[in-house]
């Protein structure tokens, strides 16, 4: 049922985004969201939908230039998206052992057999078919949101991201409870590979500090990848937060994350006294 219910909603999500794309006559943006339709159509898995976005001509195998292509247009560096090549090192093979036993020498992933990527030490938001468990989702949030932000706080709404109202948030400290809460014993790929993880949804999701809950929904259904890609496409940029400029800069002048985070809240109050 709550699969069911998932796709639903990810099928309607996906149709408005179609709509809105063929009304404003906007061409690219109506080839993705057909595109993105047709996928969602092909009944997959929560989980071969959030990597869907990487394959781009649609042949069920995300190449190493897919991969790196796919971080560039959501807004990645030069830098980190030629250390995404770093998942196909990683999960080319136990993609390929759905195929053959033999590894693929080109370092491709097989998406109709992506839940064999899957490792320990993680969420387990996904099942081991890689279906979405919408109960240990919400769980997630109830037991590692230490602000209780959804009752208390609402995220800038300044914004092209999902979120739009109270719905939960983590923030850094709540990310580095969840993965020393999630290790298991004797698993230091999975510790580092969820490590890697929550390093880069922190990097494309954050506002305001913190990842909104409603963000990391549809970045797990994939949606969200489609959107930041389109939105990109319309206005030739989208900042997704601490990048790697502000990272260099806190080095520079003995600071951290939380420095930024209190320097983009100022200007987040300053906007909103002055809308006011």
């Amino acid at each position: 049922m709550a699969s069911t219910f998932t796709c639903l909603c990810t099928a309607s999500t996906l149709l408005d985004n179609l709509l809105d794309a063929l009304l404003s006559r906007d061409l690219k943006a109506s080839q993705s969201a057909l595109l993105a339709v047709s996928i969602m159509a092909a009944n997959l898995t929560a989980l071969q939908l959030h990597v869907a976005f990487w394959d781009y001509n649609n042949d069920s195998i995300i190449t190493p230039v897919e991969i790196y292509r796919g971080f560039r247009d959501l807004g990645f560096c030069i830098p980190f998206s030629l250390g995404g090549l770093l998942i196909n090192l990683f999960f080319s093979y136990p993609t390929t052992l759905g195929h053959s036993w033999i590894p693929d020498p080109l370092f491709r992933i097989y998406t109709d057999t992506i839940h064999k990527a899957k490792h320990g030490s993680d969420t387990g938001v996904y099942s081991s078919e890689g279906n979405l468990r919408l109960t240990l989702f919400d769980e997630l949030f109830d037991k590692m949101d230490s602000t209780r932000t959804n009752n208390t706080v609402e995220p800038n709404q300044n914004t092209t991201l999902a979120s739009n109202g109270r719905d939960g948030s983590l923030g850094v400290g709540d990310l580095f409870r969840l993965h020393a809460k999630n290790r298991v014993a004797a698993d230091p790929a999975g510790w580092s590979f969820a490590a890697m993880e929550w390093w880069t949804t922190w990097l494309l999701l954050q506002r305001d500090g913190r990842v909104w809950k409603q963000d990391l929904s549809a970045l797990y259904d994939g949606t969200l990848f489609w959107t930041i890609r389109e939105e990109r496409a319309k206005n030739g940029n989208l900042a997704q937060g601490y990048g790697w400029h502000d990272w260099l800069r806190g080095l520079w002048n003995n600071g951290t994350w939380k420095t930024w985070e209190a320097e983009h809240k100022d200007t987040v109050e300053i906007e909103v006294e002055t809308e006011l």
